[in-house]
């Protein structure tokens, strides 16, 4: 790896861990040159804008979701395996704490979800891959017969992101000690509903 491509790394490191606390809002090229002890004019060769910034900050909390998720889901065997781990993996990513603010894509969705512009459409890029990566598992699921024929797998990719997103909400807002066995239930609920 370049000199340069390890800087742009670590920038977007600092700026992933950023934004976990601050939210993309507040991830500002200032307040990311203070923390790296950098100039701010070196930021610029990097990123020309705080958009800019923000957008590739949520790809790169994008690839590492896919390897912290995706990539170790995709390792296990085809179908209701495979759906688990997706499960599993989210449920960790929720609760990392090297995430200190939560999850990036769950704030940010917050803070764009009304907000027109080119940062908002890389989120829904992104939110949308996931979401179809859980509709094809469940797919997959249908086909290797863990799930019943008609299932409506994009139905069950949207319910169990329901189940993702409710526990993300009653864990960090509502400090709900029962959330994980909550979100364990509902995803146990989810399951035997879409069985063969």
């Amino acid at each position: 790896m370049s000199k340069g491509a390890e800087t742009r790394e670590r920038i977007l490191g600092t700026a992933f861990r950023l934004a976990a606390r601050e939210g993309l809002e507040g991830l500002s090229l200032g307040e990311l040159a203070r923390e790296l002890r950098v100039s701010k004019s070196g930021l610029f060769a990097h990123f020309k804008s705080k958009e800019e910034l923000q957008i590739q900050t949520l790809r790169a909390a994008s690839d590492r979701f896919a390897q912290a998720v995706m990539v170790p889901a995709f390792r296990k065997a085809r179908g209701l395996p495979r759906v688990r781990a997706f499960f599993d993996g989210w449920m960790r990513w929720f609760a990392d704490p090297s995430l200190p603010g939560g999850c990036i894509f769950m704030a940010a969705s917050f803070e764009l979800d009304d907000r027109p512009g080119p940062v908002r459409e890389v989120l829904v890029e992104l939110q949308q891959q996931f979401i179809d990566a859980l509709a094809r598992s469940a797919r997959i699921a249908v086909e290797e017969g863990h799930f019943r024929r008609a299932l409506d797998a994009d139905q069950f990719a949207f319910d169990l992101y329901s189940i993702l997103l409710g526990y993300n909400l009653a864990r960090r807002l509502l400090r709900d000690p029962k959330a994980e066995r909550r979100a364990r239930e509902a995803f146990a609920a989810l399951l035997k509903s879409s069985s063969a």
